[in-house]
């Protein structure tokens, strides 16, 4: 852990990284007493450490009974409780590979990251396990729970294969970082510095945030478990005010991590909360606004963070370390070094692309199966972000994204993979999907459609397109406009210009203030 008593340069000059020979997560986890509060989750009631290792050792055995072994790919489609844990614990503990899987996911989608990913077996719940066509479903409620018997853990070191997370797929189909039993202490000390020391006396953390997005999983309910802070589980179909008041008012909560639309929502609410001890939020720049309403609304200051699915947590802010610096992230996490370079690659202090020095434990082994592509995240001794910065002192200043990636709601969305979707039905010809500003969202998904020959556009065929995407992908990134044109920009090889469409998204909500 962090030490509380440090300045932050001190931290960040002395810090190194902890990575035995032999590391696994799930040994990472469990190691605390027994007895000690593990997960608070406000339908089935306290969950100990001990029965959390029991409810693990019940999965660790079933699926060794089913021919999971060392290397295998299992997937975990489930919502926020104990037997989500249990899953990714009893997965890592057998040296196999957890996939995390939305439920919000439908066919398509689930399918296509289930399929490039080889999958199994997927570990899911009751209402779901209709939905898995190409695995077998596991449904631990309906197994003969073993009590009084210790998690066995296969040998795994920190470049081990453990977890195998999609991201968005903004240039194509979803690519599936790997990353190996390092990933939880590569998290640790970002989220420590996050949340002002996370690991104080009655500290309790919750997220609205699902635990199969990197932000709910590795940000809050394995760091917490590692750190023997209680965490809580509630699941909520939709993210309300009301929902978080009634889940603030049922579980002893000090620590919280609220996406930026979360933030938002509680804002237009006037919601006040002055009983929490650190809020921290990422996935998006909150802004002087945001944080300024954040000091009033909760008597501290919002500690924002910066990472990505290949390689998180590596800047964050921490008021009891620094003064928060409006419109910067933050600054580099003990463990990481960040640059920005410049057109050329070196390191400069005005705008360029965000780096991130080889070596950090929260790194990526790798894109699955995508040789090419992981060489391309990479050059020479850096990462490459694939976003624009810019240096305030020693705070970083989030610019832009480089590529495509819509930003809705905490999500990020993968503009290829619903064109793909939509270009099925039959009366589309051609589309480009871009993130349209939205001052609650941040963005949303518009689509620009061009339709086939004889197709008469209409606002009900456009309901009847978003429907469509909504019932194969996810039902927070179908496209909430869609426009339909007789031709899109493109380029000389036949691909969308999708710069182009998105300067036209970004006139139209300027031309409608």
């Amino acid at each position: 852990m962090l030490d509380k008593g440090r300045t932050y340069e001190g931290l960040y000059r002395e810090f190194r990284w902890h990575l035995p020979a032999r590391l696994n997560m799930a040994e990472q986890c469990l190691r605390h007493p027994p007895d000690q509060v593990a997960i608070l989750d406000l339908e089935q009631g306290p969950i100990s450490y001990g029965v959390l290792e029991g409810m693990s050792v019940t999965l660790a055995t079933a699926l060794q009974e089913r021919g999971i072994k060392n290397g295998d790919r299992v997937g975990v489609l489930r919502s926020q409780d104990a037997w989500t844990a249990a899953a990714h614990l009893a997965i890592w503990s057998l040296g196999a590979i957890s996939v995390p899987l939305f439920t919000l996911f439908q066919g398509q989608a689930l399918d296509a990251r289930t399929s490039d990913a080889g999958v199994s077996l997927i570990i899911t719940d009751a209402n779901n396990a209709l939905r898995t066509m190409t695995a077998p479903a596991l449904v631990p409620e309906g197994l003969a729970q073993l009590a009084n018997q210790n998690l066995y853990y296969e040998t795994t070191t920190p470049d081990t294969p453990a977890c195998l997370i999609y991201t968005s797929g903004t240039t194509g189909a979803p690519k599936g970082a790997l990353h190996g039993h390092r990933l939880l202490t590569g998290h640790l000390p970002g989220v420590e510095m996050s949340h002002d020391f996370l690991g104080q006396k009655d500290d309790c953390l919750w997220t609205p945030a699902d635990w199969a997005w990197i932000g709910g999983l590795f940000d809050v309910l394995m760091p917490a478990l590692a750190l023997g802070v209680p965490v809580v589980a509630a699941r909520l179909p939709k993210f309300t005010p009301e929902a978080c008041l009634d889940v603030m008012s049922r579980a002893p909560i000090r620590n919280v991590f609220f996406p930026p639309t979360a933030l938002r929502m509680l804002k237009a609410a006037d919601i006040r909360i002055d009983s929490l001890r650190s809020v921290a939020s990422g996935g998006e720049p909150l802004g002087a606004e945001m944080l300024a309403w954040g000091k009033l609304a909760f008597g501290l200051d919002i500690n924002e963070f910066y990472g990505q699915t290949e390689c998180n947590m590596v800047a964050s802010s921490a008021a009891s370390l620094f003064a928060p610096r409006p419109g910067c992230i933050g600054k580099a996490v003990p463990g990481f070094e960040i640059a920005v370079l410049d057109r050329v690659g070196r390191k400069t202090l005005g705008e360029g692309d965000v780096v991130i020095r080889k070596g950090a434990a929260s790194m990526m082994l790798g894109y699955w199966n995508r040789p090419e592509e992981s060489a391309e995240k990479f050059k020479d001794e850096w990462m490459l972000t694939g976003d624009r910065g810019i240096w305030d002192a020693d705070y970083l200043r989030f610019i832009a994204r480089e590529d495509d990636v819509i930003t809705s709601s905490g999500y990020r969305i993968g503009p290829a993979e619903i064109e793909d979707c939509l270009l099925t039905h039959d009366s589309v010809a051609t589309v480009g999907v871009v993130g349209k500003p939205d001052a609650l969202r941040t963005e949303i998904v518009k689509a620009y459609v061009v339709l086939k020959e004889g197709i008469t556009e209409s606002a009900v065929l456009a309901n009847k397109l978003q429907v469509f995407v909504k019932q194969r992908l996810a039902s927070y990134s179908y496209p909430r406009e869609i426009e339909f044109l007789s031709e899109l920009p493109m380029t000389v090889t036949g691909k969308v210009i999708r710069k182009e469409l998105k300067a036209r998204a970004c006139a139209e909500q300027e031309a409608a203030q």
